[in-house]
């Protein structure tokens, strides 16, 4: 199970960040999540939307460089330790995580989105720790 993410890649200086979503938003896409991980010279924007692939097509035809990447999306509960009961089963499972962020589904409840290296394996062993991952279709 996986989610697609467009990442947007823009140049870190001032209003590019008001820019870009203000192209998207006047494209009529809804942020349902997004990240920003920056270094001087360009940001990465990720975002998770309805539907990345209409989402990525108007990106490009705007002239942005994106890509589009499945990550896993695992629900979490609201309790102390929810997240390190997540981590710990991926690193015991030997999954690496390149990065996380926090989302909240439309329809109620909370997930953590995982860029890891190996989607089925992190999703199989979150499965059998009883942890929820869902896709596209169930977070919206």
């Amino acid at each position: 199970m996986s989610v697609k993410q467009i990442a947007v890649f823009i140049e870190n200086k001032k209003g590019r960040l008001a820019e870009v979503t203000r192209y998207i938003a006047d494209h009529n896409v809804n942020l349902r999540a997004l990240s920003i991980a920056d270094n001087q010279d360009f940001g990465i924007l990720r975002i998770i939307c309805e539907d990345p692939v209409a989402a990525n097509g108007i990106l490009r035809e705007g002239g942005y460089i994106t890509t589009v990447t499945d990550v896993l999306a695992a629900a979490i509960s609201d309790k102390p330790g929810s997240l390190a009961q997540i981590l710990e089963v991926l690193s015991e499972a030997g999954v690496m995580i390149e990065y996380t962020y926090a989302f909240l589904s439309a329809k109620g409840g909370a997930y953590m989105i995982f860029r890891v290296d190996d989607n089925q394996s992190a999703a199989a062993a979150l499965a059998g720790a009883g942890i929820k991952t869902v896709d596209q279709e169930e977070l919206f």
